[in-house]
């Protein structure tokens, strides 16, 4: 793994923690918004490039609502190799699922930054969101880009589904705020801690806010009723990941979704919808977990199993 400092890039772990040991995630560089009313980011068929990986859930997030919401045709996609090594994110399309880099032909991820800034530092992380129009990056915060193709394209596709309506933003938002911190990056959290304090500390708002959650689907078929929403499609990506990787490689290991009775109903009633499964790769999830992290697991030993998520 590595980043880049000024336009260059620099071997070494991009795993950052605090004076505690805590896991302190890198924030995001590229924020821009595509919009009818930007002067320069207007929603345009086959002008935006999306750049994902399989194994990562903030990526699957985008791929998720590139699906729902009919933009296959319009956002053309790129998928990078499972492994993330010690060049970062690459291109390898002799591995089942992955793609060349459609639009410069380049090898490794870490060009695209480039291409955008070529003194920028930053980690490199998917996804992102180009544009072939002024051939640099638009967003790479998943958060905001499921905005983006929530609602900025919709005259383009006549797609109107709309998963972050104003009737449930306050609770969507609120929902947002709890799961993020304690479950989606809680894991890593907990994953990455470099001291029992933060072990415990990050494990144990991660397994009771899980728990807060499976009493809310007690009477809930989602979290806000009975409408998929934004805060249902941010979450699932984490819990698809749960058993097959986070309990045992991130020590998240209180239980398993599948102990739960109302949040393992849930994941396997949105599971069961098509732009979900679709884009859930149990080989490039347990292959980049695995196989990336040497400081957890230094000699890349991949489990046989699960095969499967239930």
């Amino acid at each position: 793994m590595g980043m880049l400092i000024d336009g260059k890039w620099t071997k070494g772990s991009i795993v950052r923690s605090d004076k505690k040991g805590a896991y302190d995630r890198l924030p995001r560089t590229f924020r821009d918004f595509i919009s009818v009313n930007h002067p320069v980011y207007k929603p345009e068929s086959g002008r935006y490039h999306l750049y994902i990986s399989y194994a990562c859930p903030w990526a699957t997030r985008t791929l998720i609502y590139r699906n729902l919401k009919s933009l296959e045709s319009h956002i053309s996609v790129s998928v990078v190799h499972p492994d993330m090594m010690e060049n970062g994110w690459f291109f390898d399309n002799n591995y089942d699922g992955v793609t060349e880099d459609h639009l410069f032909g380049f090898k490794y991820l870490s060009e695209i930054y480039q291409k955008a800034d070529p003194n920028i530092t930053t980690s490199v992380t998917v996804p992102i969101l180009w544009d072939k129009k002024t051939n640099t990056i638009v967003n790479n915060e998943s958060s905001e880009i499921i905005r983006m193709f929530n609602s900025s394209f919709n005259e383009l596709t006549k797609n109107s589904d709309d998963y972050y309506p104003s009737d449930l933003k306050d609770e969507i938002d609120q929902l947002n705020d709890k799961v993020y911190p304690a479950v989606n990056n809680g894991v890593y959290r907990t994953g990455f801690a470099k001291t029992q304090k933060a072990y415990n500390e990050s494990v144990e708002y991660l397994f009771s806010t899980l728990d807060e959650l499976d009493e809310l689907l007690s009477n809930k078929k989602y979290l806000t009723g009975d409408k998929i929403t934004e805060a249902d499609l941010r979450l699932i990506p984490t819990l698809l990941r749960f058993d097959i990787v986070y309990v045992t490689h991130f020590k998240c290991n209180i239980r398993q979704i599948k102990d739960y009775k109302n949040l393992s109903r849930y994941t396997k009633d949105l599971y069961a919808i098509p732009a979900i499964k679709d884009s859930t790769n149990i080989d490039h999830i347990k292959r980049h977990y695995y196989y990336s992290h040497a400081s957890i697991n230094p000699f890349r030993i991949i489990p046989r199993g699960p095969n499967k998520i239930f």
